[in-house]
């Protein structure tokens, strides 16, 4: 163990460099932050364990394009290829079935990432596979189709909810001329993957399985209402972008028990009829330019 003056361990000195999940920590990662949060953490999840316990008790073409399977997790020692077993292979074979169970969506940049997450958690390639078919089939539908409708949709749907709940950064936003697609994709398309700590990643996914895509919106708005003033210093385009990269990071995020807590009550209100009221109207709008722009 590290020591520092006086023979004080060094801080985080007891935290090891890789995570839980085998992704490597940053050189300049808060070790002392992170330690005073799990610490807490550490109770949380135990009462979680305990609970889910309880529950599960009581209720008895693809290969083509599979070629950026390598720069899936770079950062992650159980992706590499010296690692043992190296969970790539499995991850191909995921990718490769799916490619065959869902012809029409085949194999969509952004997956791999959601996939991979999977792998890791449920350590099954089975179990991964059915998770999988559930977000695409059944809870972000045309997601990963070859024309992203749903997610061009849902960004769109985005907007009209900042439009609503935070109006001053919707009229920044407009200002500038800025695409919701420029600084919000990769929150849609990977699921907060390498956007929020995993501890965040995972625990915004147990809420998107049990209620569904909406959380998405929840997670979002939240990030943003809560950044308010921050993003509204913002004087350009550039900064802009800026800006919605930097909300993503710090104790807000971190704080993974209390951010899902915020989730749900900054945004207020927010019901399935809303969501699916509003996508109706920009899938509409959406297919229309695409029509315009075709004639």
């Amino acid at each position: 163990m590290e020591q520092g003056e006086g023979g004080a361990p060094e801080p985080g000195a007891g935290i090891p460099r890789v995570d839980p999940y085998g992704f490597e920590r940053p050189e300049d990662f808060d070790f002392v932050s992170y330690e005073e949060f799990f610490s807490r953490y550490l109770v949380i999840l135990t009462r979680r364990a305990i609970k889910w316990s309880k529950l599960l008790k009581g209720n008895n073409g693809v290969q083509k394009s599979l070629k950026d399977m390598n720069r899936t997790f770079p950062d992650n020692v159980q992706f590499r290829k010296t690692a043992d077993p190296c969970l790539q292979q499995t991850l191909y074979n995921v990718l490769v079935a799916y490619g065959h169970h869902n012809k029409t969506v085949g194999y969509c940049q952004g997956m791999n990432f959601i996939a991979g997450y999977l792998i890791l958690i449920t350590k099954n390639e089975e179990e991964s596979f059915w998770l999988l078919d559930a977000l695409i089939g059944r809870i972000l539908p045309d997601y990963y189709s070859p024309e992203m409708m749903g997610l061009k949709t849902d960004q769109e749907v985005l907007g009209e909810l900042v439009r609503k709940k935070v109006p001053a950064v919707a009229e920044l936003i407009d200002r500038h001329g800025v695409m919701w697609t420029l600084i919000v994709s990769r929150w849609f398309i990977c699921l907060f993957i390498d956007i929020l700590p995993v501890e965040t990643v995972l625990r915004i996914w147990d809420c998107l399985f049990y209620e569904g895509s909406k959380i998405i919106f929840r997670v979002a708005l939240a990030l943003i209402k809560q950044h308010q003033a921050f993003i509204l210093e913002a004087t350009n385009l550039p900064d802009v972008c800026d800006k919605f990269k930097q909300i993503t990071r710090g104790t807000f995020v971190t704080e993974c028990h209390s951010f899902m807590q915020k989730i749900f009550t900054e945004p207020g209100s927010l019901s399935m009829a809303t969501v699916n009221k509003l996508r109706e109207t920009c899938r509409a709008k959406l297919v229309a330019q695409g029509s315009t722009n075709n004639i």
